[in-house]
This record gives structure tokens, C-alpha cells and sequence, in this order.
């Protein structure tokens, strides 16, 4: 199958919403589930996940946010001790995001707000965590990150803990696959639907690390022709 540009992400969700008729909160779910398992696979091959196990997810305000409040949720539940460290304000969430941030919260799941805290200390953190789950922007992110997004993604990298990328490393433009800022540089890409058009790109794989495709729901003809289409 063909990798899937940016414009091509955004089709296959219309299309899934729009046409087939699934909710984006769904699709958010299986994503964020079969994301969950991908990684409980990548930290042991033994399941279930050992109780205790500490994972970090950083989190931002949009659909990849969402999806990293669902695999938090889902790993909480496998006995893992997880941390959400919410980079953007909080109510600039929405949509479906906004509810699985909501559930969070409602089963007092630890949510820890950073937009008005030093982010500089991130790193420090972060280093106390078995993994570092980035899940802060998605395909949708053009052009060198800046402000709270920059500095997040180079205490990341800064952190020393393997690094788990929610369908692209943040700040790796989607369709070229270059970085033209700080970007997370990811042990395992856990992408959703297809690879991605940039993650052939010369270099890309140092951000990517093992990309790994996981199903949120879209029938795989739908998938197929939409890839084919430019």
C-alpha cells in the first residue's frame, strides 16, 4: 500500500466521519487502543503489562492529545502507572479530544497541566518514567515549531527514556519528512492507517525509529483508494 500524504489523512477521516458514518470519537478510541497495545508489546513481550510499570504521555491540545488520553486510559487499566503531562491549556481542547480528556479526569487519572508551568523541568521528569509517549501534534503540523511545542519536544528528547511517537514524531512534516525544527526523535512510531508519505525520506527513519501501522476502524479498500488518489 502506498504511504498517505497529509491530504490524504484528512480525506480518509472525512470519509470515515462523513460518508461511512463512524464518529470521530470511535475512531479515536480504536486508535488509541490498538496504539495501547503496540506499545505494551513494545515494553515486554510477556502480557499482561507488569503493574507498576511507569509511562509518561505527553499530550497536546488536538486529535493526537485525544488519542494519547485514550492509550493512557487503556494502559491505566492494564495495571500501568501513567502520567499525562497536558502541554496546552486546557480549555483550548475540544471535540473529541475534550471528552477523553474528560473521562480522564472523571476516573482520576494523574493529568498534570504544564501551560502554565516551567516546561524547562520536563526533562528532569520524565527521566523518572520507563517510556515517554509523544502524543502532542500530528500529521497536521507544517514548518518549525515554536514556543511550548519546540521546547516540549527537545525536553523529550533530552529525557534519556525510550520514546514511543503517536502516528508521526512531532515536528517530522508528514509529507516530506524532514524536520525544519526540534522534532522527537522516537524509538517506535506507532502510525495509524498507512506510513506515511515522508517516513521514506533520507533521514526520516533516525525520527521515526520502528514505524509500526496500527487500524482505527476504516475498512482497508477505503484506505487503499484514497492512497491511490493524489
Amino acid at each position: 500500500m502506498a504511504n498517505l500524504s497529509r491530504d490524504q489523512v484528512r480525506r480518509l477521516d472525512r470519509c470515515a466521519i462523513e460518508t461511512i458514518g463512524v464518529p470521530g470519537v470511535v475512531l479515536m478510541e480504536n486508535a488509541g487502543r490498538n496504539a495501547a497495545d503496540a506499545i505494551e508489546t513494545f515494553l515486554t513481550t510477556q502480557r499482561p503489562l507488569p503493574a507498576g510499570r511507569r509511562i509518561a504521555i505527553v499530550a497536546g491540545a488536538g486529535n493526537n492529545g485525544g488519542d494519547g488520553f485514550v492509550i493512557a486510559r487503556h494502559l491505566a487499566m492494564r495495571a500501568a502507572d501513567v502520567t499525562v503531562f497536558l502541554i496546552a491549556p486546557e480549555d483550548k481542547l475540544t471535540g473529541d479530544a475534550r471528552i477523553n480528556l474528560t473521562i480522564l479526569q472523571n476516573l482520576g487519572q494523574d493529568v498534570r497541566p504544564l501551560a502554565s508551568g516551567p516546561i524547562e523541568n520536563l526533562a528532569a521528569e520524565l527521566g523518572r518514567y520507563d517510556l515517554v509517549v509523544d502524543a502532542i501534534g500530528g500529521t497536521g503540523i507544517r514548518g518549525a515549531l515554536r514556543g511550548a511545542l519546540a521546547a516540549a519536544v527537545e525536553q523529550i528528547n533530552q529525557a534519556g527514556k525510550p520514546v514511543v511517537a503517536i502516528d508521526i514524531p512531532t515536528g517530522l512534516d508528514c509529507d516530506t519528512g524532514q524536520a525544519a525544527g526540534p522534532a522527537v526523535r522516537a524509538h517506535l512510531t506507532v502510525t495509524m492507517l498507512a506510513r506515511k508519505k515522508g517516513f521514506d525520506a533520507p533521514g526520516a527513519a533516525d525520527y521515526t525509529g520502528e514505524v509500526r501501522v496500527v487500524d482505527i476502524g476504516v475498512p482497508p479498500e477505503i484506505v487503499a483508494r484514497i492512497a491511490q488518489q493524489l
